[in-house]
């Protein structure tokens, strides 16, 4: 899902330090909802007005539907941010929006309370929109604050459904490691419990779409979304607890198998990419450090120069973004490999360089230690 969310995300705003994105997914979904509300809501509400008003008040009655998206994950962010967890950044997608949180809460207690805060909001909204509705006597206006307070009801309550990684499912989980004390085996249980009721949401759905009901094809896809993102915790948690408490000296290859950067890429090729399976290599010279070249860089010089083209003319320089100390975790070499785009890290004590550690390694090891 971060992947999805990554790809074809554009920056909107920033609200208390945390940037807000759009997926071009929403725009799909926000067209809909205008087209939706301006062509059937609306002019039921008030026949009598020109299909400009319907059209101006569908607008605006998808923007502030979006906005109280935004609250609702803003709410859990800054609640987040009190229990110094970093917040990435919140992207709205087709499906509604997500707060994208580096780390996990510390305790069961900071779980529930940030779980909480969306939903809270999401009623608090509704009740006010319900409020300002009671107020206005004019039929667009009302209709405007009628269908915002319902979709805030439903927001809210939708949230609390006991399946993670809905907020009701991270209730769940906050529960469950409470009372087992293990976060791991709450955060696969919870997660287990989503894929459960994702696959009620997809029977129910198909269900619907086989009795002539077109909002069932809703379900399935809230389903799946649902199904996915609750597979993925699982796998995560998985990962974690395999990888609990591994450091980088643990796992990291202190032999290193380095090239010189006066080798032509024919020799690489045949002596060391074929011989030895690996993705990539250092260029080094004695002690000092050039870059990597991998199987892309490589492949980027035609066949016929191979004999010609020296390694230092194609490695790719190294940045500090991609060392990290022997004494770090594991999993956090992981995080910065992936958040880097980067098959392998250097491995260093103070100046010196003492190995390399690589995704597949950390693969490997989790491949051959997982239950």
């Amino acid at each position: 899902m971060e992947s999805f969310l990554k790809s074809g995300s554009f920056k909107v705003a920033t609200i208390i330090g945390i940037p807000i994105k759009i997926h071009f997914s929403w725009l799909v979904i926000f067209a809909l909802i205008s087209w939706s509300l301006s062509n059937f809501y609306f002019p039921q509400a008030d026949p009598r007005v020109s299909v400009l008003y319907y059209w101006i008040f569908g607008i605006i009655g998808s923007l502030m539907l979006f906005l109280s998206v935004v609250l609702h994950e803003l709410a859990h962010s800054y609640i987040a941010l009190k229990y110094k967890l970093s917040i990435i950044n919140i992207t709205l997608f087709i499906f509604g929006g997500v707060a994208q949180m580096k780390g996990e809460p510390s305790t069961p207690r900071a779980e529930i309370k940030i779980a909480l805060a969306g939903p809270f909001i999401s009623f608090l909204l509704a009740i006010t929109f319900f409020v300002i509705y009671l107020l206005f006597e004019e039929p667009l206006k009302k209709a405007l604050f009628r269908y915002l307070a319902q979709l805030n009801l439903i927001l809210g309550a939708f949230n609390l459904i006991p399946g993670f990684p809905m907020d009701g499912g991270r209730v769940v989980r906050a529960y469950l490691w409470d009372k087992t004390k293990n976060f791991f085996h709450a955060t696969r249980k919870a997660s287990n419990y989503g894929q459960k009721i994702a696959l009620l949401f997809i029977v129910i759905g198909l269900l619907s779409l086989f009795s002539g009901f077109t909002t069932g094809l809703w379900l399935v896809l809230i389903g799946w979304f649902i199904y996915s993102a609750a597979q993925s915790s699982y796998q995560q948690a998985s990962l974690e607890e395999t990888l609990d408490g591994v450091k980088v000296r643990d796992i990291m290859v202190k032999e290193i198998i380095s090239l010189p950067p006066d080798m032509t890429v024919e020799t690489a090729v045949y002596d060391y990419f074929l011989r030895y399976g690996f993705g990539g290599f250092p260029v080094m010279d004695g002690e000092k450090l050039y870059g990597f070249v991998t199987l892309k860089e490589v492949k980027d010089v035609q066949r016929d120069k191979w004999e010609e083209v020296k390694l230092l003319e194609i490695y790719k320089p190294i940045s500090k973004n991609l060392e990290i100390s022997e004494k770090d975790s594991a999993m956090t070499a992981l995080e910065l490999m992936i958040n880097e785009d980067a098959g392998r890290l250097i491995v260093k004590d103070g100046e010196r360089i003492i190995g390399l550690i690589t995704r597949n390694g950390i693969a490997q090891y989790v491949q051959l230690m997982s239950r």
